[in-house]
């Protein structure tokens, strides 16, 4: 029997994330100039009302991601001891420490969020953690729309080669929650698609 020149999963999923990195660091070109004063408003869904979809690869990204922290559950321990990744808050001046209080479940904090206020997973944020910023951020150029929606569908192309209905995103708790059988106590809807 012959061998196809298709490489392994593996393979081609490392593949597909170094061109999701590609995608991540044209955003980063786009935003340069912007600058977050670290309020993880953003990263409390239930204060803004809006939550970032991520799609299968972005997805894949932050497994390996959680992963290479030691597993959720260790993932868990660097949250609630404040871990680190992204950038220290600021310390001095203006309200950038200042939240508005909501007991903690209404405000919906990303899981990746920390105590002391980073991302554990800062260098695989996903897409819409790249491109949101709350009022106090401070702008660089400006961003026009279509760049916006240029770097979402080159996400999506990605994803779509990454598995099929892979470009169509879903919100992160509920994708992170399906991939993880243990938080959401059972099989994860897409596994459970894929033993039928």
């Amino acid at each position: 029997m012959r061998r196809t020149a298709t490489p392994e999963p593996p393979t081609r999923e490392a593949e597909l994330l170094a061109e999701l990195s590609a995608v991540y660091r044209e955003a980063e070109e786009v935003f340069r100039g912007w600058t977050c004063q670290a309020s993880t408003e953003c990263c409390r869904f239930g204060i803004t009302g809006r939550e970032p979809y991520v799609t299968s690869i972005e997805l894949a990204a932050v497994r390996r991601a959680i992963a290479s922290r030691g597993g959720p559950r260790a993932l868990q321990g660097i949250v609630r001891a404040g871990g680190t990744g992204a950038p220290e808050p600021p310390t001095a001046g203006g309200d950038a420490g200042r939240r508005r209080a909501l007991p903690q479940a209404a405000e919906r904090r990303c899981p990746m969020l920390t105590d002391a206020g980073r991302c554990a997973i800062y260098a695989a944020r996903p897409l819409g953690c790249r491109t949101f910023f709350c009022d106090r951020a401070s702008a660089g150029s400006p961003v026009r729309h279509n760049d916006v929606t240029r770097l979402v569908r080159k996400v999506q192309d990605v994803a779509a080669r990454h598995e099929p209905g892979g470009d169509l995103g879903r919100p992160l708790t509920r994708a992170l929650a399906d991939a993880n059988p243990g938080a959401a106590g059972g099989p994860s809807r897409a596994r459970a698609r894929r033993a039928r």
